[in-house]
This record gives structure tokens, sequence and C-alpha cells, in this order.
């Protein structure tokens, strides 16, 4: 089995180009991450809850799911988080599902392994770090808008 550049993996999905992930969902409140700046925005929770749940189905090669996706199914949640514990327990999700996608890139033959429509593990992993980076970043926008960044400063760097 072939080695793979584990730096180049960690930068694109933890801490590379801009602020390290956990950092970026560190402490908000409930209230924070259910408020809706403009109507034209979704809110923090809506954002992560986006981003982990297509970050799942990635990763799991989730066929199933991935088909109710696009032919409609819920994009964003319906409605905000009800409790601070449902919003540590999506957060928690995100940032597991971090390690599950550094998982699958431990050898050059498993992101090798042709997933769907010739497309690789390699490849789905490369959209999924772009389509990461742009709703955290709306993440940081969010925070921005409503003062609540920075972020405090956590023990990962």
């Amino acid at each position: 089995m072939s080695q793979v550049n584990y730096e180049k993996w960690d930068h694109l999905f933890i801490r590379g180009e801009y602020e390290n992930r956990e950092r970026i969902l560190a402490g908000l409140t409930l209230e924070e991450v259910n408020t809706l700046p403009s109507e034209k925005l979704h809110t923090i929770f809506g954002e992560l809850w986006h981003i982990t749940k297509w970050q799942n189905i990635v990763v799991n090669n989730d066929q199933k799911a991935y088909e109710e996706w696009i032919s409609g199914g819920s994009r964003y949640p319906v409605k905000n988080a009800d409790s601070f514990s449902e919003w540590e327990d999506l957060r928690n999700e995100f940032l597991t599902g971090l390690k599950s996608v550094m998982a699958l890139t431990g050898s050059t033959e498993k992101l090798a392994e042709v997933v769907v429509d010739g497309f690789t593990v390699e490849d789905n992993l490369y959209s999924l770090a772009v389509h990461n980076a742009y709703h955290l970043g709306k993440i940081v926008a969010l925070r921005q808008m409503i003062f609540a960044w920075p972020p405090p400063e956590t023990k990962e760097k």
C-alpha cells in the first residue's frame, strides 16, 4: 500500500489556508448559531447542518442520500437548533466527519478507488474540500456580522 501526503490532506481539511476548522466553530452560543442577520442568508446552524450532511454523503459514499439530496431533498434544516446540545452534537458530527475524511486519505489505492461515474475517492474529497471551504467561509462571515468573531483560542492551532 502506497503512502499519501498526510500534510496535504490535513492542510485541505483541518488547518490550512484559513482558520482551523475547530476554531471556526468554537465559542458560539445557541442564540448566535440561530441568529439570522438577513432573510437572504442561512444561520450558522443551517450552514453547518448543510456541510455536515453533504460531508456524510461523500465520506460514506451514500448513493441513496445523494439521490435524495439531488432530487430536491432538504439541503438546509427546516428549523433552528432547539438546544445548545443539538448544536454541540452537530458540531461534533462535523468534526468527527473530518476524522473520517482523513482516514480515507490513508493510501493511494483507496484514493484511486472509483466510486461513481468515473469519479474517484480523491476527486470527491477535493470537491468536498472546496464545498467545506465555501460554507465555512460563510460561517466566518456570519460570525463577523453578529460580532462573534474572532472565536476564542482553542488547544488546536
